[in-house]
C-alpha cells in the first residue's frame, strides 16, 4: 500500500474536525477520502491508516461507518475499513489489521520489547518450581509433557528450553498487533497482547503479556470480566465470565468460564473448566470440571472428569507444597473425593471418598478406589464392565471441537491399547502373586496401601483376561480383514507379519499420544544431541500418532504366544479360528455385562422422584416420558447392535478361514 504525508489543506481539514497532532509530518495516509471519517483524534509519533469504505452493521441493526473517532493514537498503523471509536485513554505502539472494530476501550498499549507470553515459565505440578514449562504459541501437550516430566534428562530439558527462549526472542517486539476482522469492544486494559485474525474481545477487564492464536476457521473469544496475565490462548478457545488466568497456557478449543480461576497451569485441547479453581495443574486433553467447590492442584490429568467437591492436597506442612500426583488417562473423581498427594491412580479408574495413604494403582487400570472407614479398598478391573466407561470412550471423539487444521496435540482415544494392555498383563501377574503369597482363601489382600477383597481380586483377573482377549482378537481380525478365502497357512502368516520397524517393548501415554517408549527415546536422544528441532520433534510425535496402528500390531505380534499359546510365526488357520471364537465370547460376554449395568439406570430406585403425586404406574409413565424406555435407549440399542455386528464379523472371518 502506498502511503503519503498530509497536505496543508488536509491538515487544516482535520484540525477543523477537532483533530490534533504533536507533529503532522509523522502522519501518513493512502486514501484522501478517509479524512471524511476522522473526527476528534489526537495523533502523536508515527501514525498511518488506509481507506475507510466499509459500514459495520451491529446487532439490532445499528450501522457505523469505518473510521477514526474520539481517540488518541501514538505510533499506530490502521488497516483498510477498520473502525476505532471512543478510546478513553489511548492506543500506542500497535499495528491494526483490516476490517477491525475497536470501540469503547480504555487502553491498548505495548510497552517496550514484549514476547507476548512466549517464554513465560509456568510452575506446573510443583508449585515451588523444578518442573517449569516455558510456554510458546506452538506448545503441544506432548512437548509440555517432556518438559515437565523428563527432568531426569537435564541436558534434554536445557536444549529444548534454549530453543524456546530463542523462539521467544524472535517473537519479541516493541509493537503489538491486532489482526484482520478483530472485534474489541467495551474492554479496559490490553497491554502487550498479540491478537490474531477474527478474535473477539468483549467486556474484558485486563489482558497483559499474551497471545490470542485466532484465525477465521477457529476464532478465539475473550469475553466479559476476564483477567489474564502472562498467557497464551490457542485457536477455537473461549474464555469468559470473570475467569482469571495467571501464567497459563490454554490449548485449542478449550472452554473456561463462570468465574474459573487458574494459576501456573496448562490446559490442552478440549478442556472445559468452569466455576472452580486450578493451581499448578497439567490438564491434558478433555480434562473437565464444572463445580464451584472443586479444586485441582499439582496434578497431571487427561480425559478426566472431576466431581463436585473434588480436592487434592500437595502440602504436608513440612517442606511446603512440593508434592504432586497423577491420575492417568480416563480417571474420574466422584463428588467430595479427596486425594493426598503423592499418589498415582491407574488409567480409567474411579475415585470415591477420601484417600490419604499415597497409593499407586498404575498397574491396575479400570479399577474403583473406594474409601471405607479411612481405608482405601481397590476393586481391580471393574470399570471394564461399566457403561460409563464405554460412554466416555464414545463421547470424546464426538466432542473434539477442533476446527483448525493445524492441530497441535496428538490425541489417541482408544480404551484398549498397548499402554493399557501392558498394565493389565502386569496386573494379572500382580494379582496372582498376591493370591499365591497370601493364600487363595484370604479375605483381604494388601497392595500399595490399599486393600483388595478376595472376590474383587478373582474378578479382576477375569476382567483383565477378557479385555486382553478382546484387544488381541480385535487386532488379528483387523489384520486379516483382506485375507482372501481359501488362503493357505503360509499366506495367512505372511499377512500377519509386522510391517512397522518399531513398537516392541513398553509404551507410554504422553498426555494423549500413545507411543512406544523405545521410539520416543530415539527421538529424544536426537533432540538432546541437537539433531532435532522443536518443530521436528513435534512433527515426529504426529508421525508416531499417524502410524499408531502399525506400531500397535508390532507390539501385539509376540503376545499371542504368551497369552493364547499360539506363536504367529507358526500359526494355523485352525488356531486363528480358536482365537476368534474366544474373542467372540469375550466381546459378547463383556457387552452383556454392559447391558446389565445400563439396566440399573432404569430400575425402580432410579425412578425415585418421578411422578411424585401419583401411583407406581404414574411414576413409571413419568419416567418413560422423561428418560425413555430401556430397550429403546440409544446406548442400549448400540450395545445390542455391537453384539450382533461383532458376532457377524467373527463368523465371517471363521467362514473365510474354513
Amino acid at each position: 500500500m502506498n502511503y503519503r504525508k498530509l497536505t496543508t489543506d488536509e491538515i487544516s481539514f482535520l484540525e477543523s474536525r477537532d483533530c490534533r497532532a504533536d507533529d503532522w509530518s509523522g502522519i501518513e495516509i493512502s486514501d484522501p477520502q478517509s479524512l471524511n471519517y476522522i473526527r476528534n483524534v489526537r495523533f502523536s509519533g508515527n501514525v498511518r491508516w488506509g481507506s475507510f469504505n466499509e459500514v459495520f452493521t451491529l446487532p439490532g441493526g445499528i450501522r457505523k461507518h469505518s473510521g477514526l473517532r474520539n481517540a488518541t493514537l501514538h505510533n499506530v498503523t490502521v488497516g483498510d475499513d477498520s473502525l476505532i471509536e471512543n478510546v478513553s485513554n489511548y492506543i500506542a505502539n500497535y499495528d491494526i489489521g483490516h476490517h477491525a472494530y475497536i470501540e469503547n476501550v480504555d487502553l491498548i498499549v505495548t510497552e517496550g520489547p514484549c514476547s507476548f507470553g512466549n517464554g513465560v515459565d509456568v510452575s506446573v505440578l510443583n508449585e515451588t518450581g523444578g518442573r517449569e514449562v516455558k510456554i510458546f504459541d506452538r506448545l503441544s501437550a506432548q512437548i509440555a509433557y517432556v518438559l515437565a516430566l523428563y527432568r531426569h534428562r537435564p541436558q534434554l530439558i536445557a536444549v529444548l528450553n534454549a530453543q524456546i527462549e530463542d523462539y521467544a526472542r524472535r517473537q519479541s517486539s516493541d509493537r503489538g498487533s491486532i489482526g484482520n476482522y478483530v472485534s474489541i469492544r467495551n474492554t479496559r486494559h490490553i497491554n502487550g497482547v498479540r491478537i490474531g485474525d477474527y478474535a473477539v474481545v468483549s467486556g474484558t477487564s485486563r489482558l497483559r503479556n499474551g497471545t490470542l492464536i485466532s484465525n477465521q476457521i477457529a476464532p478465539v473469544t475473550i469475553a466479559h470480566g476476564v483477567i489474564a496475565d502472562d498467557f497464551i490462548v490457542c485457536s477455537g478457545s473461549h474464555v469468559s465470565d470473570n475467569t482469571s488466568l495467571e501464567r497459563c497456557f490454554v490449548g485449542q478449543c478449550c472452554r473456561l468460564g463462570h468465574g474459573y480461576s487458574a494459576s501456573d497451569s496448562l490446559f490442552f485441547s478440549n478442556c472445559q473448566e468452569e466455576n472452580g479453581e486450578a493451581c499448578a495443574i497439567f490438564a491434558g486433553p478433555f480434562t473437565v470440571t464444572h463445580h464451584k467447590s472443586t479444586l485441582l492442584i499439582a496434578g497431571l490429568f487427561s480425559f478426566m472428569n472431576a466431581g463436585s467437591g473434588s480436592n487434592q492436597s500437595n502440602h504436608m506442612y513440612k517442606l511446603g507444597p512440593i508434592h504432586q500426583g497423577i491420575l492417568e488417562r480416563g480417571a474420574k473423581t466422584t463428588s467430595d473425593s479427596y486425594i493426598l498427594w503423592p499418589s498415582r491412580v491407574g488409567a480409567f479408574s474411579l475415585v470415591m471418598g477420601r484417600h490419604v495413604t499415597h497409593s499407586d494403582t498404575s498397574n491396575l487400570p479400570f479399577s474403583y478406589l473406594i474409601e471405607q472407614q479411612n481405608t482405601t479398598y481397590l476393586v481391580p478391573g471393574v470399570n471394564l464392565r461399566s457403561v460409563g466407561t464405554v460412554r466416555d470412550a464414545q463421547k470424546w471423539p464426538k466432542r473434539d471441537g477442533r476446527k483448525d487444521p493445524d492441530r497441535l496435540d496428538c490425541i489417541n482415544y482408544n480404551l484398549l491399547s498397548p499402554y493399557t494392555i501392558q498394565k493389565m498383563l502386569k496386573g494379572i501377574l500382580l494379582l496372582q502373586n498376591l493370591q499365591y503369597s497370601s493364600g487363595e482363601l484370604s479375605d483381604l489382600y494388601s497392595y500399595h496401601s490399599t486393600k483388595i477383597r478376595n472376590s474383587s481380586l478373582r474378578n479382576g483377573i477375569r476382567y483383565y483376561q477378557t479385555a486382553i482377549t478382546k484387544f488381541l482378537g480385535n487386532s488379528i481380525i483387523k489384520r486379516l480383514e483382506n485375507l482372501p478365502a481359501g488362503a493357505s497357512d503360509e499366506e495367512l502368516r505372511a499377512m500377519l507379519r509386522p510391517t512397522c520397524p518399531y513398537g516392541e517393548g513398553r509404551w507410554a501415554d504422553l498426555s494423549g499420544l500413545i507411543c512406544p517408549k523405545d521410539e520416543l527415546k530415539r527421538m529424544l536422544d536426537k533432540a538432546e544431541a541437537g539433531e532435532m528441532t522443536l518443530k521436528e520433534l513435534s512433527d515426529g510425535f504426529h508421525d508416531l500418532h499417524a502410524h499408531y496402528y502399525d506400531a500397535e500390531w508390532t507390539w501385539a505380534y509376540d503376545k499371542y504366544a504368551d497369552f493364547f499359546g499360539y506363536p504367529l510365526e507358526t500359526i494355523t488357520k485352525a488356531q486363528v479360528i480358536d482365537i476368534v471364537s474366544r474373542w467372540k465370547d469375550a466381546v459378547i460376554g463383556l457387552d452383556k455385562e454392559l447391558y446389565e449395568d445400563a439396566r440399573k439406570e432404569f430400575n425402580m430406585a432410579s425412578m425415585t422422584g418421578f411422578g411424585p403425586d401419583g401411583t407406581k404406574e404414574i411414576k413409571e409413565q413419568d419416567f418413560a416420558q422423561v428418560r425413555g424406555e430401556f430397550e429403546s435407549n440409544s446406548f442400549v440399542t448400540a450395545v445390542l447392535k455391537h453384539i450382533q455386528d461383532k458376532e457377524a464379523l467373527g463368523n465371517e472371518l471363521i467362514e473365510r478361514l474354513s
